[in-house]
């Protein structure tokens, strides 16, 4: 299991996103950039305009928190901000899941020039 550091400044939010990679699905966008550290940094990104309270935002936050640390079967090295497009209630948790991985598994392979 690979160890998850968050991302937590403004600008290490900003440098992910000026590098201007990302992988769309249904539920999310993410955005990714390569690191040199040897552990994946991942930071999360839920509007008001996809959930209206702080309560479920947090819910969607802690979700993918959980998801990251023990529902990955990938291992990146690099930055990834994963931003919420719909939301997403307790009966998704599998697609979420299976999302989140398919999408890492295309930014490993982009990673690797498969």
């Amino acid at each position: 299991m690979q160890t998850l550091v968050m991302l937590k400044k403004t600008d290490e939010f900003s440098s992910v996103f000026s590098f201007r990679k990302r992988i769309s699905s249904h539920f999310f966008v993410v955005h990714y950039r390569p690191s040199l550290s040897p552990s994946m940094r991942v930071g999360f990104v839920v509007a008001k305009k996809v959930a209206k309270h702080a309560v479920e935002r947090n819910y969607m936050r802690r979700v993918l928190r959980e998801v990251c640390r023990h529902g990955l079967t990938v291992s990146l090295t690099a930055d990834v901000v994963i931003q919420v497009q719909k939301k997403f209630i307790k009966q998704d948790f599998s697609q979420v899941n299976q999302e989140l991985n398919v999408i890492l598994n295309k930014i490993q392979k982009k990673l690797n020039g498969e």
